[in-house]
This record gives C-alpha cells, sequence and structure tokens, in this order.
C-alpha cells in the first residue's frame, strides 16, 4: 500500500520522505490555505521533495475552468495530478485529462456509485473520504470495501485513495481491504511508529547495555 502525506507543509513532507515510505502528497484549497503559501510556489517546492504523485486541486466549478486552471497547475512539474470533485464536470475534466496523459485524483468521493463513475471516467485515483463518513453516521470503511468489491469485478485500473484519515485503525482496516494507497496528515503517519511495548523494550536495552560499561 502506498502512503501519502495530506499536507502542504514542506517541512513535514521533507521529513517523511527522508524515510524513505513516502509515495506522493495530496494537497487542497484548505491545506494551500494553511500553508500560507502560493500554490504555485508550494506545490513546485512539494514536487521536487517526492517523486510520487502531488495532487493539486482545481478549483472552478465548471468544466472549461477546470481545464484552463489545469492547464497552469500541470505545467508545474511531471508528477502533478490534477484534483477535481466528483461532480458531472469534474468527471467530464477527468476523462479530458487522462485522455491527454495527466494524472486525475477523483476527490469528495461519499458512495461507491459515485466511485463507480470516477473509474468509467478514467480516473487515475478516487478518493473516499472514510472520516467524513464515519462522522454523518455512516461506515467509511465499508466503503473502502464496496469499492474494492466493484473495482475487482471489472479490473477497473482507478486506484482507491483512502482519504480523511483520522488515525492508525482507518489505516489498518484499509491495508486488510485492500485500498492502493491512503493518505492522511503526518501526524497519523507518525503516530503508525508509536507502541508502548517498542518503547518499552528500548528503554530495557538502553538500561542494560549501560550496565555494560561499553560503548560502539
Amino acid at each position: 500500500m502506498k502512503f501519502f502525506a495530506d499536507t502542504a507543509d514542506t517541512a513535514e513532507i521533507a521529513e517523511l520522505a527522508a524515510t524513505g515510505l513516502l509515495d506522493g502528497v495530496t494537497t487542497n484549497p484548505s491545506l494551500i490555505a494553511k500553508a500560507g503559501r502560493d500554490i504555485m510556489e508550494v506545490t513546485r517546492e512539494i514536487c521536487g521533495l517526492t517523486r510520487g504523485p502531488v495532487s493539486a486541486e482545481v478549483v472552478a466549478l465548471d468544466h472549461a475552468g477546470m481545464m484552463r486552471e489545469a492547464e497552469v497547475l500541470r505545467k508545474i512539474a511531471e508528477n502533478v495530478c490534477i484534483k477535481v470533485p466528483l461532480t458531472i464536470d469534474g468527471l467530464k475534466t477527468c476523462k479530458a485529462l487522462t485522455g491527454e496523459g495527466t494524472m486525475v485524483n477523483v476527490t469528495l468521493c461519499f458512495s461507491a456509485n459515485q466511485a463507480l463513475l470516477a473509474a468509467k471516467a478514467g480516473a487515475s485515483f478516487i478518493s473516499p473520504f472514510v472520516g467524513r463518513h464515519d462522522d454523518n453516521g455512516f461506515d467509511g470503511m465499508q466503503l473502502i470495501s464496496d469499492i474494492r468489491l466493484i473495482y475487482d469485478n471489472y479490473s477497473f485500473q482507478t486506484e482507491i485513495l483512502v482519504a480523511s484519515i483520522r488515525h492508525g485503525i482507518h489505516v489498518l482496516e484499509s491495508a486488510k481491504i485492500g485500498a492502493d494507497v491512503i493518505t492522511a496528515p503526518p501526524a497519523v503517519i507518525k503516530g503508525l511508529f508509536k507502541h508502548v511495548l517498542t518503547d518499552k523494550g528500548i528503554e530495557g536495552f538502553l538500561a542494560d547495555w549501560a550496565k555494560t560499561g561499553q560503548s560502539i
């Protein structure tokens, strides 16, 4: 399973990239606003930190506007992946862009039927939002399971990119279901390293080593 960082904070992206575990990055207008930087500048910097896809989202709502913005964004770097909303115009844009060889991430997916439409439109990635789904009384992981089943039934090549991840259980369940990618805030990814028994084990080893009086 691929790990994408859901952030526009370049310092955090660089830190994760140094671990060798980072496969890509997703951004959105909210994350760009939080970073407080120019979208072109920060996206270009992010693209230099990872060889994987970097999602840059259009903000226009009509097909023509999305295509104009996509033309600007995809010139930033070869690994830019254009992010479009799951609307009729968004899928029309997806079809046009993927037909030209541009990666497209279809975002704000909340149903398996929507995911089916995105796959038929040729999406490179579909981004179902499990956390927001859970917040509204639905089962986010069941949504991922349904999408996996449908995509496997028809051998769709669209990758399931699980978004709105809140904690490690979301990551674990996504991996068990067979999602292709998860995108999560850096804090959630770093949290996957943590376990109380690992910490206690290190503490015990160091205490025993100190008793030997040796150094390496």
